[in-house]
């Protein structure tokens, strides 16, 4: 039996039959022949920072560690940047600055690999991977072809796309190609990046690596470090509610932030809802409530998966009863 532990972000303890890296499309074609990688025989992982495990895995794991780092010219002039799907994603936005390249800076620290990053469809600080994105290689984990998704295909939403639908859990993403800029075009207006820039006291106008060192501070004043503290990021999702309710509920609740999605929808953030009703800092055993960021579930120490989901219901109840709002979870329950 192999321990899982170090394998995903929440750490908590659980087993499975053997862990296996995946290093290269033709590793991935001979377990697709062999049926090893068959997604009902094996469970695929990247970084596991959006997965939480109630119980032990009952079955083989392989680990996405296919790794490339390369950019070409399209034909318009932008810079086009293919990863492997095993690379770790700060560690692709930080190399992409180191060469030249604007575009991936407000994305800076989202934990995890590239390969993962379309699934989720990530984003952080105005922007989303659907922002960049150009185009996608995987291999079908049943089949064995070999297919490219342009951005129209991976059906991109908030946290959302087609992998975590009619292509869930099917294919293994072997590559990811995002556009990015030479001429830096910055996005310093979401959050308090902006605010963070001026506390830096650069000198202007700011660069695209003066954003990225800014969400990186911000990120870092705020959130835990999984290798410190088990975590996932953002447990939940920002509810989308009709503006009209968001209306209703901004006169019982003076001080709910609400963002336009469009005429007819607001976005509400989950943590602002999560900290009113008192869970900032709840921690049951060794299951909490982020003390700095309500929005992060963390793992002190030996809480189980099954501990910290149940903290997630009680805190979604509370919400529910308070704001007449459902929260949903970001992290993948295994």
């Amino acid at each position: 039996m192999a321990n899982l532990q170090a394998y995903h972000t929440f750490h908590c303890a659980v087993d499975a039959p053997s862990v296996t890296e995946i290093t290269s499309t033709d590793q991935v074609k001979s377990l697709i022949e062999t049926g090893d990688l068959h997604p009902e025989r094996s469970l695929l992982l990247g970084g596991g920072s959006n997965v939480l495990f109630i119980n032990s895995v009952n079955k083989p794991v392989f680990l996405n560690r296919i790794k490339e780092r390369s950019w070409d010219l399209t034909d318009d002039g932008l810079i086009l940047a293919t990863f492997g799907g095993g690379e770790i994603w700060h560690e692709a936005v930080q190399w992409s600055l180191d060469v030249g390249f604007s575009g991936l800076e407000n994305l800076a620290l989202i934990p995890g690999t590239c390969g993962a990053a379309p699934i989720q469809n990530i984003g952080a600080y105005g922007v989303e991977l659907k922002d960049v994105f150009h185009s996608l290689q995987a291999i079908d984990r049943i089949s064995g072809e070999q297919i490219v998704l342009h951005k129209a295909d991976c059906q991109f939403g908030y946290r959302d796309s087609i992998f975590k639908r009619e292509f869930k859990d099917q294919l293994l993403i072997t590559h990811v190609s995002l556009i990015l800029n030479r001429q830096e075009h910055l996005n310093t207006s979401y959050g308090n990046i902006e605010k963070q820039l001026e506390l830096m006291n650069l000198e202007k106008p700011w660069t695209a690596r003066n954003v990225f060192d800014a969400v990186v501070a911000v990120r870092r004043s705020k959130l835990p470090d999984p290798g410190e503290l088990g975590n996932a990021g953002s447990f939940f999702k920002n509810p989308v509610i009709s503006t009209s309710y968001y209306n209703e509920l901004a006169e019982r609740f003076p001080r709910l932030p609400g963002y336009p999605v469009n005429v007819d929808e607001t976005k509400v953030p989950a943590a602002f809802l999560i900290d009113y009703c008192g869970f900032k800092g709840y921690r049951v055993g060794d299951a909490g409530c982020y003390e700095k960021q309500p929005l992060v579930l963390v793992n002190y120490g030996s809480a189980t998966g099954a501990e910290i989901l149940h903290l997630a219901g009680t805190i979604q109840q509370k919400v529910r009863e308070t704001f007449g709002i459902e929260i949903i979870p970001e992290v993948n329950v295994m």
